[in-house]
């Protein structure tokens, strides 16, 4: 990764966090956010392939709450961060009959406990902005899918924390909201989902707008949650489907 400066604390630049941001969905949150004036530090196990995101990244397992805790402890010394997005999550499809606990583990400590860890350590620079804004990328599968029994539980445990940590964090004028995308074009859909597979096509004629959501849709939403306007709407869900929701 790039040199991290000890003198960014004294930049009136806004800080964001994006965890997961090396890749799909998260790397479009990540850009999205820089483009709209952000300086933006990326959390993931891998580094990101976007070149301007390559400088204020952090490489870490953000499965392992240890090592997540001393980066982001570290992030907080180094930056004055005003908004936490908490992207990172991966997908276990399985029915329930074949389930396996070691990956209700997985997804928990990955998708669910990193959230709480990363909040919990970068709060305190947060509360110091006098203003913050933190998102939880839920999904619409909150709402129930077959074959999703883990990552469901997972996502439905963001959107919670969510709505408790938007009356906890209220007054201290932070704001927590979801966004919870659908059918969205990324590696991991595809690779679930063949292109030239009956799934993958029953899924596209099922979008209500006859398309696949691209991650830059998702990022529209987080930015909008992050933005200094929208400081009177928190605990609230987006979702981003395309109108497979709807009805």
């Amino acid at each position: 990764m790039g040199q991290h400066s000890d003198q960014d604390k004294t930049s009136q630049q806004p800080c964001a966090v994006v965890t997961g941001g090396a890749r799909n969905i998260g790397q479009a949150i990540a850009l999205r956010l820089q483009q709209d004036g952000y300086r933006v530090i990326v959390a993931d196990i891998v580094a990101p392939e976007a070149g301007s995101l390559q400088e204020d990244a952090y490489q870490v397992d953000l499965a392992d709450a240890n090592a997540t805790r001393r980066v982001m402890e570290e992030i907080a010394e180094r930056y004055a961060v005003s908004r936490l997005i908490n992207n990172v999550g991966i997908v276990a499809p399985a029915l329930l009959e074949e389930a396996r606990l070691e990956d209700f583990d997985k997804l928990m400590h990955l998708n669910v406990r990193s959230a709480l860890v990363c909040t919990q350590a970068l709060l305190p620079t947060i509360k110091a902005q006098g203003m913050g804004r933190i998102v939880m990328n839920a999904s619409r599968v909150v709402l129930g899918k077959e074959a999703r029994t883990i990552y469901s539980a997972t996502k439905g445990a963001l959107q919670s924390m969510a709505r408790t940590w938007a009356l906890e964090l209220a007054e201290h004028g932070i704001t927590v909201n979801c966004v919870a995308p659908g059918p969205i074009a990324t590696s991991a859909f595809w690779q679930n989902n063949p292109p030239d597979s009956e799934r993958a096509r029953r899924i596209i004629d099922n979008i209500p707008l006859s398309r696949m959501g691209q991650p830059e849709d998702v990022a529209q939403a987080v930015s909008f949650f992050c933005d200094e306007r929208s400081s009177f709407i928190t605990g609230q869900t987006l979702f981003v489907c395309g109108g497979v929701t709807v009805g």
